[in-house]
């Protein structure tokens, strides 16, 4: 079986969002590092970054709502249930508005509980708690957009799934600069409000006018799967389930999951804080440039995911080998068009994010990292999307546990073994990321085979 052609056609949709998803990040950075005020350039990246991270430790984990809505709906496409495709996007939206809300109500201790752990210097501090509170008001439409991206990828539709990530993201850009113009710091915050926003209103429009039918037939009895057994277990053995109940119990190893992973990126983001301003701004810097790769490889990922999702529906085991194959070669010529961007284009990438010669300087001796993350991210990223076609959710979570107990492992045996300073500690940190990478890939692959 041929899938190359297909893997392109879902892939390429996500590949083209996704460029937009890193140059949001890297306007918002660059905007903050050429603003002008009473803070330094390293603070203004140091706030973006910090408040940025804050929401990372929050929405990723409602990660649950993309991964366990598109897998689940990628299997009832393939088996052609309609009534459990319409299911599953209203289930994960009552989800994701009652946990927006609850989130809107805690603010407050939010901010103060994360600055019991985050440290920062007092003008990183002030600025991060800026954008905070005004990002915050995005959430509802942000939360809802895991549960579209995922139900669209599930339904094999990639190039609506694009079109609201490009809405969010070319909307973002356009307001960040506008608003930041206007309005200073605050402004590039009330861009990121106005784009998810602007994003949740095109996923209704596109449900409306595409999707409607699935939704318009009158319900006269609750809602029971039909033709569902067994969707989710790890054993293979089939069992019978109610909806609701095995979504949360599926979502159950996704949260965990999403907890190990919040770990990992988040402590990267506060081990690099103790390091003073300048490390923070320069490890900030070098994640984005990481993360670029991750966007693309992501495309073939979200393919991978809902071809296995669709032949597990169908029952077909060699559709899932050629979904296997076609998405690894796809993703390994994308890790050999990046060792070449990477190799190339290091330094120019780094001075569009600062003006600051000593920002631009300090993260320039970081560079040769980025060159592993293509080798190593690639089975990672691909991996993720095939177990989540297969809805094969502990295996994922214990990948990343064990990921996050390598990293923090290799950070704090590196870091109190050869007594680092600040430069050391953030090679160490580079170290820890790329050592947790390798554990995600080489476990998810030897547990494929052993299957």
């Amino acid at each position: 079986m041929k899938l190359r052609p297909e893997i392109l056609r879902l892939a390429l949709p996500s590949i083209l969002a996704n460029i937009t998803v890193p140059l949001v990040g890297m306007v918002d950075l660059a905007v903050a590092g050429h603003l002008q005020g009473d803070f330094s350039s390293a603070a203004f990246i140091g706030g973006i970054s910090v408040g940025s991270m804050l929401f990372e430790l929050l929405y990723w984990n409602f990660g649950f709502l993309r991964i366990g809505t598109g897998g689940l709906t990628a299997q009832a496409y393939g088996r052609g249930d309609v009534e459990y495709q319409a299911f599953c996007l209203r289930r994960a939206l009552r989800i994701a508005f009652i946990s927006a809300l609850a989130l809107i109500a805690l603010q407050w201790l939010i901010v103060q509980g994360a600055f019991l752990v985050v440290e920062c210097s007092p003008e990183v501090r002030t600025l991060a708690k800026q954008y905070f509170y005004i990002r915050i008001w995005a959430a509802p439409a942000t939360i809802s957009l895991f549960a579209f991206k995922g139900w669209f990828i599930g339904m094999q539709d990639s190039v609506r799934a694009m079109a609201a990530d490009l809405t969010v993201n070319i909307v973002n850009i356009v307001a960040s600069i506008t608003l930041a113009l206007l309005l200073g710091f605050k402004g590039i915050a009330l861009g990121t409000v106005l784009a998810q926003w602007s994003g949740f209103a095109y996923c209704c429009i596109a449900i409306k006018h595409r999707f409607s039918k699935l939704f318009l037939p009158p319900r006269t009895k609750t809602f029971s799967p039909k033709n569902v057994e067994k969707v989710l277990s790890d054993s293979g053995k089939r069992k019978s389930f109610d909806g609701d109940r095995a979504f949360f119990k599926m979502n159950r190893d996704l949260v965990l999951r999403s907890v190990s992973m919040i770990a990992v990126y988040i402590g990267f983001t506060v081990i690099s804080a103790r390091h003073g301003d300048l490390m923070l701004a320069s490890a900030s810097i070098l994640m984005k440039l990481l993360m670029l790769f991750s966007y693309f490889s992501d495309g073939f990922a979200y393919a991978g995911e809902a071809l296995t999702g669709r032949f597990i529906g169908e029952g077909s085991d060699e559709g899932v080998r050629s979904t296997i194959r076609g998405t690894f070669l796809w993703g390994g010529g994308c890790a050999l068009l990046f060792l070449a961007i990477y190799g190339l284009g290091g330094v120019p990438l780094l001075r569009l994010f600062s003006g600051d010669g000593a920002v631009v300087d300090a993260a320039r001796q970081f560079l040769p990292w980025l060159m592993l993350m293509p080798v190593i991210g690639i089975p990672a990223f691909i991996w993720d999307g095939i177990y989540t076609g297969a809805t094969r959710t502990r295996d994922m979570m214990l990948s990343v546990v064990l990921c996050a107990i390598g990293f923090f492992a290799t950070y704090i045996g590196g870091y109190y073994l050869l007594k680092a300073d600040d430069v050391l500690a953030i090679h160490i940190l580079m170290a820890a990321y790329f050592v947790h990478l390798t554990i995600r890939s080489v476990y998810l692959t030897l547990r494929w085979r052993q299957a």
